[in-house]
């Protein structure tokens, strides 16, 4: 048997349902290609056009289902109960990595550098939740990814529409201390963080924003990242405690600020990550040693057994 033959036949799981869909096409397209190229009897799967009971008919998933739908703990119940091996998180750490107020909470409660938040609604008390926070600050919708619906508050009378915007996509909305520093993902790959990656948006753009992920091509990434030799460790020493606390398994990211005191804050966690060619694991399992093929043939890995291997 081939070393790919093991795979059986692969679902490749992409598209869906969810606001980064588009996203999750690319992606999906890519890794679909890269197995592909290397052997491995992989085909499409995008659960808005298939029923999900048609997964009975791979040996493994690999998912790169963006969202809700995808990363939050859904296709990994059906794949549990239908009994298929797939890549990443389980079910609860993929229900906990999509919430970004159960992350934090987790994190908080794990005595881990997250930065002050609250719940907010349309009647928010604008007086309290700046007294409390300060300005500027960041509203997020607690269940998308991409930083989608996100904006970034400078003024207290923008509050209102920032809140609108995030409500509109998602029932639960958070604002988020505004952290002045840089900002930084770092990739976790079996067990090991990889190297830290500076992101450096362009100074006309607020924050590392959907439009900056995907669409510029100007955004600046720094491997090696500008961080002393501690620093690093420091910050990837980090990122496995903040990765391992929501349950997190396989691959994922994670990101984080700087402050302009050097002290380090976690942001979120994506157990799903992008796989584009803008996207951030391949540039740190790049810097590692990892072309695309041998980094998608190393998460598809996760889903055999020791026996298997």
């Amino acid at each position: 048997m081939s070393h790919v033959e093991k795979f059986g036949k692969v679902a490749v799981l992409f598209g869906g349902r969810s606001a980064e869909r588009d996203v999750s096409l690319d992606s999906g397209q890519a890794v679909l290609e890269s197995l592909q190229r290397s052997g491995v009897n992989a085909e499409a799967f995008d659960p808005l056009h298939r029923s999900v009971t048609e997964l009975v008919n791979y040996d493994r998933a690999f998912i790169v289902l963006h969202g809700r739908g995808g990363e939050d703990g859904q296709i990994q119940g059906v794949l549990e109960w239908l009994d298929i091996p797939y890549t990443g998180t389980g079910v609860q750490g993929s229900a906990i990595g999509m919430d970004k107020v159960k992350t934090k909470q987790i994190w908080q409660g794990s005595a881990l550098p997250t930065a002050p938040y609250r719940i907010v609604n349309t009647v928010v008390d604008t007086d309290e939740l700046i007294a409390a926070l300060g300005l500027p600050l960041i509203i997020k919708p607690v269940h998308e990814g991409s930083s989608i619906g996100m904006s970034k508050v400078e003024h207290a009378e923008e509050l209102a529409e920032a809140i609108d915007k995030a409500i509109a996509l998602d029932s639960i909305v958070m604002a988020e201390k505004w952290i002045t520093g840089k900002e930084y993902t770092i990739v976790v790959l079996n067990g090991e963080a990889l190297p830290v990656i500076r992101l450096q948006p362009p100074t006309d753009v607020a924050f590392y924003d959907y439009d900056a992920k995907y669409q510029r091509n100007d955004v600046e990434y720094g491997i090696p990242s500008g961080l002393s030799e501690q620093e690093e460790q420091q910050l990837k020493a980090l990122t496995l405690q903040a990765f391992n606390a929501v349950g997190a398994q396989g691959w994922g990211r994670v990101d984080a600020m700087q402050d302009q005191d050097g002290q380090f804050w976690l942001l979120e966690v994506n157990t799903v990550p992008g796989m584009t060619s803008h996207s951030l694991v391949p540039k740190a399992a790049s810097a590692v040693g990892y072309n695309f093929d041998a980094l998608c043939l190393a998460i598809l890995e996760q889903t055999l057994t020791e026996a298997e291997k």
